[in-house]
């Protein structure tokens, strides 16, 4: 009995290890497995460049995060338009925006996410934390 114990627990060590190493891989990068979708708190405003009475003070917000395909969204609180299909390059377990339509940054970590970008004539600005 002691032994079928000792070689069962050899095993289950061996299985652990094993799943450990391959859930760990260095080509499993996290913005694959959606690690920036998520509900982000900070200060967020709005500037529509051609008309200002669309104008969003800073002020305490959020910005939801989620992805179709390829391309993320940007749901904004506080009645600011949302900013959607834009595209990221993917390194080292952050978003960076890259070749769409508009101008500026948007990065987007594990926790945090900062956006400075121009579109259409409307700037969007974020400075959040993930909620």
């Amino acid at each position: 009995m002691k032994k079928l114990i000792q070689t069962l627990g050899l095993g289950v060590l061996i299985l652990t290890v094993f799943i450990g190493f391959t859930s760990c891989s260095k080509d499993d990068d996290p913005a694959d497995n959606d690690l920036f979708i998520g509900k982000y708190e900070g200060t967020i405003s709005f500037d529509d460049l051609n008309d200002n009475d669309n104008d969003v003070s800073a002020a305490e917000g959020t910005v939801t995060v989620t992805k179709v395909g390829n391309s993320y969204n940007f749901a904004f609180g506080n009645g600011i338009p949302n900013l959607n299909g834009v595209d990221f390059e993917k390194k080292d377990n952050v978003l960076i925006n890259i070749g769409s339509a508009g101008t500026g940054l948007i990065r987007i970590d594990a926790g945090k996410l900062t956006i400075g970008y121009t579109k259409d004539g409307k700037a969007w600005s974020a400075d959040c934390q993930r909620k």
